[in-house]
């Protein structure tokens, strides 16, 4: 079936599609971008350095002065905090300053048909066709980044279409110019994807000694009261907060420092799948509201590996009989399953955090 078909089975009308097509281009960058696969990955501590960068705080600290009346508005009505919302803001955009300005239609139009992933990027497509048939967006307003990632917080047409919200009364849901919009559907979506109005993101904790540091995994979730009875603490000896599902959390390895995070960890990475967004959006709200940063020094002197790396290390844990999937250089749970279960094998913490050590031992004949 062709794409023309498709549309008008979805019920997209003639006029939209002129509008959204007659002047249509194809962005060879686009095709560019999606086909390139970085051969460096970064370290958290350095994603951390930008992300929640002194100059990154300070101005998010005038944006949540600036719109407060919306952040609040949506905080009532989500039970999403104000310092969250500005903090994803921040990540997502630098509150507003960067979120692309490529024309929507025209880069899911060009992965549609050029990129890797065609048949997710024609939904994706027709979601933005029916953001522009709904009167929301005027096409030439429709901008974002080259994968599609629409607005002030970046977007998706059809998580738009679920979630974006029209807060101002205006009869549109803009995520691009109107901020109680803006707010609102950040807000609903945090929502909707299992916030806590009543829990915090997570805190920096203490391990205590001989922890052991494969129970630092997703998979081991409890009480506060239950990691308590096991020695966890806060930095500063104030109280943990009460987590039903708190899980520890090493992202950069048993030499950096360690977190509890619960549900709203979670589902900030349901906004965006990655442990150092996540860590950031958390670190940074808390510095909006004169929090501490991460207090724990990071293992600044382990090299990131690069893809080729990570994948000459998925290699070895498998002709080794540790099962970490198809050498694709990411670092999946899959993969860290392998390496914790090889790290334990030869006496090693089991944070299944790769460095060059563990590849330069897998290599050994």
């Amino acid at each position: 079936m062709n794409f023309r078909a498709t549309t008008r089975a979805a019920g997209i009308d003639e006029a939209t599609l002129r509008v959204a097509f007659a002047d249509v281009q194809y962005l060879p960058r686009v095709v560019e971008l999606d086909r390139a696969q970085p051969e460096f990955t970064r370290t958290v501590w350095d994603y951390l350095d930008s992300a929640v960068s002194p100059q990154r705080v300070a101005l998010g600290q005038d944006k949540l002065l600036q719109f407060r009346v919306e952040a609040d508005a949506a905080a009532a009505r989500y039970g999403v905090p104000p310092n969250i919302l500005v903090a994803i803001w921040g990540v997502e955009s630098n509150y507003g300053g960067n979120y692309g300005n490529i024309p929507t239609i025209d880069a899911l139009a060009t992965l549609g048909f050029e990129g890797r992933r065609g048949d997710w990027a024609r939904g994706q497509l027709l979601a933005a066709l029916k953001i522009l048939q709904n009167g929301d967006i005027d096409r030439a307003q429709m901008i974002g980044s080259w994968a599609g990632a629409m607005g002030q917080t970046q977007f998706l047409p059809s998580v738009f279409l679920a979630n974006a919200v029209d807060a101002d009364g205006d009869g549109r849901r803009d995520i691009w110019g109107s901020m109680a919009d803006v707010m609102a559907s950040t807000a609903n979506l945090l929502a909707r994807t299992g916030w806590q109005a009543d829990q915090p993101w997570g805190i920096e904790v203490q391990l205590p000694p001989g922890f052991d540091v494969g129970r630092a995994d997703v998979a081991v979730q409890q009480s506060t009261s239950q990691w308590m009875n096991e020695g966890v603490r806060t930095m500063d000896g104030a109280p943990l907060p009460e987590l039903t599902d708190g899980t520890i959390l090493l992202p950069a390895s048993v030499r950096g420092p360690a977190f509890l995070v619960g549900p709203n960890f979670r589902a900030i990475l349901r906004y965006n799948n990655s442990t150092s967004y996540a860590l950031a959006v958390g670190l940074l709200a808390q510095r909006l509201t004169g929090g501490p940063g991460v207090q724990a020094p990071w293992p600044r002197d382990l090299p990131a590996l690069t893809r080729p790396q990570l994948q000459a290390l998925q290699t070895g844990l498998n002709q080794r009989g540790f099962a970490s999937g198809a050498p694709d250089g990411v670092m999946g749970p899959v993969t860290r399953d392998g390496l914790r279960r090889y790290q334990r094998s030869v006496g090693l913490p089991a944070d299944g955090y790769p460095t060059l050590d563990l590849l330069l031992r897998l290599q050994e004949p």
